[in-house]
């Protein structure tokens, strides 16, 4: 065969096979092409359905909105309808109330005008009466001149020094009168005073004591209180300043200490500390932090609510915290601040009897004591100290007075002076108030006569003011004025020594020097 033909045969076959490659491509491309708008018209579908879906749920989204919000219009339309109702019941009420006032206001005007009117003629009347009485009184006058023979002035003079000696000599005997009668009254008025004041005011007491008592839920909680080689005790007593007593008692552990607010600071750390279950000694100084911030706030509202009870107001913030503290101090067993109240009440009551101020007179009973809030920090009688701190926080001159003449270191020269020692004794001695036995008390008093008579020079002692203060005679031979400074000094160290006592005792050294002669 000719190799033209071959070639030709070759190119024949060639264009023939492409021809059929591209014919069977079609018809595969064609089948492609209508699955896929199968597909599209589907998703299409879908989309419309899954569109119609969203828009019927947010019709009804919208409509249960619609209604939501005209409920809540309906409401807030009823409300407005129910407050405008009530306005126009108080206006009407206003507006009647004022046509009343009105008519009232008419009323009394016209009234006035009714007397005012007649003012003019009664005016005359009186002027007319007037006259004619000074006509009278000159034509008696006249004729007394003429029958006594005296003129006016001449009779008055005799007239004026007869009532005067008649006077005096009247005014003598009920001078008289009246001082026996004050003398064979006063003592009974006194105590009928101060009776009626006992039984008016009866007041409770709260005994307290230098330690508390924390009950444990068992006795291996004393172990967990005084942990590892004793580090959480140790940090309680650094954090409270309270000795902590562990021993055999059953379940509880003992507080000692004889600052009360200290005391119940740590009382309560503890009880927290316990029911908390975790003592470790950060712990312990965050739960101290929180127990002594309650304190003062419990000592605020003590302290304000003494003062409402009482009625006095216009108390310095700085004094109501004073008063407060004294919730936590007792003396003799007695607490402070319940005797304080107590002092006060009897004070507006015995004031309220002799028609002086109730008020001011409450006022002094009440903080009478706040010395002994912090006599423990600041030396000196605990009556000064209340005086120093009474003026300090702008009390007036007399409240200052009376809190510093109540125990006799300033002599009182008020009645409110004297007042605020009655209430104090009676408060102080009313039975129940102190709790110090009758054979404790005698013991001191002898313990400080004892004391004051074992010095040299010394001829008698007396313990006096309930054993608040000794008074030493001593020969003036022996001991000299210099040497009296000495000596008072040198006893008020050996009480130190040797006495517990609350409070202070004052020491007096009394020397005497006394020349006699005779004229023959």
């Amino acid at each position: 065969m000719p190799i033209e033909l071959a070639l030709f045969l070759i190119v024949a076959a060639s264009a023939g096979g492409y021809y059929a490659g591209n014919v069977l491509r079609r018809k595969a491309d064609d089948g492609r092409i209508a699955n896929a708008e199968q597909t599209a018209a589907q998703i299409v579908e879908g989309a419309r359905k899954e569109a119609d879906t969203i828009r019927k749920e947010a019709v009804i989204q919208a409509k249960d909105a619609v209604l939501e919000a005209k409920s809540e219009w309906e409401k807030e339309a009823r409300e407005m309808r129910r407050e405008i109702q009530s306005q126009e019941k108080r206006l009407l009420n206003k507006e009647e109330n004022l046509d009343r006032k009105v008519a009232q206001a008419e009323t009394k005007e016209a009234e006035l005008s009714a007397r005012e009117r007649a003012l003019p003629q009664k005016e005359e009347r009186i002027r007319a009466q007037e006259q004619e009485a000074d006509r009278l009184i000159a034509a008696q006058t006249e004729q007394l001149e003429r029958i006594s023979g005296l003129s006016g002035e001449e009779a008055k003079q005799q007239l004026i020094d007869a009532m005067e000696s008649e006077a005096r000599h009247d005014a003598a005997k009920r001078i008289k009168q009246i001082e026996d009668e004050a003398k064979e009254t006063a003592d009974k008025k006194a105590k009928e005073i101060l009776a009626l004041a006992i039984q008016r005011y009866a007041g409770d007491f709260v005994a307290e004591k230098a330690v508390s008592v924390v009950a444990l839920p068992s006795d291996e909680m004393k172990g967990r209180i005084i942990g590892r080689e004793g580090r959480n005790i140790r940090a309680i007593e650094a954090a409270t300043g309270i000795d902590l007593i562990i021993d055999d008692t059953p379940e509880a552990v003992i507080i000692s200490g004889f600052n009360p607010v200290r005391r119940e600071v740590a009382r309560i750390a503890l009880e927290r500390l316990i029911a908390d279950g975790r003592i470790h000694p950060a712990r312990i100084e965050e739960v101290v932090n929180k127990a002594a911030l309650e304190v003062e706030e419990a000592i605020r509202e003590a302290g304000e609510q003494a003062t409402f009870d009482v009625g006095v107001h216009g108390i310095h913030p700085e004094i109501v915290k004073l008063i407060g503290r004294l919730r936590y101090r007792t003396s003799y067993g007695q607490n402070v601040l319940q005797h304080s109240l107590e002092v006060a009440f009897l004070c507006g009551i015995m004031a309220s009897e002799l028609g002086i101020n109730v008020k001011q007179a409450k006022r002094a009973g009440l903080l009478h004591d706040i010395g002994k809030a912090v006599d423990h920090e600041i030396e000196g009688s605990h009556a000064v100290i209340g005086a120093d701190l009474a003026r300090k926080y702008g009390e007036s001159p007399k409240i200052v007075h009376a809190l510093a003449a109540h125990h006799e270191d300033e002599k009182p020269e008020t009645v409110l002076a004297i007042l605020v020692q009655a209430a104090d004794a009676l408060s102080g001695a009313r039975p129940g108030a102190r709790r110090e036995m009758l054979e404790t008390y005698v013991k001191r008093l002898e313990d400080l006569e004892r004391i004051g008579t074992s010095f040299t020079g010394v001829t008698s002692c007396f313990a006096i003011q309930a054993g608040r203060e000794i008074r030493v005679m001593v020969s003036s031979d022996e001991v000299s004025d210099a040497h009296a400074h000495v000596l008072a000094k040198d006893i008020a160290h050996k009480v130190e020594d040797e006495m517990t006592y609350p409070g202070q005792i004052k020491v007096n050294v009394i020397r005497e020097t006394r020349a006699t002669e005779y004229a023959k």
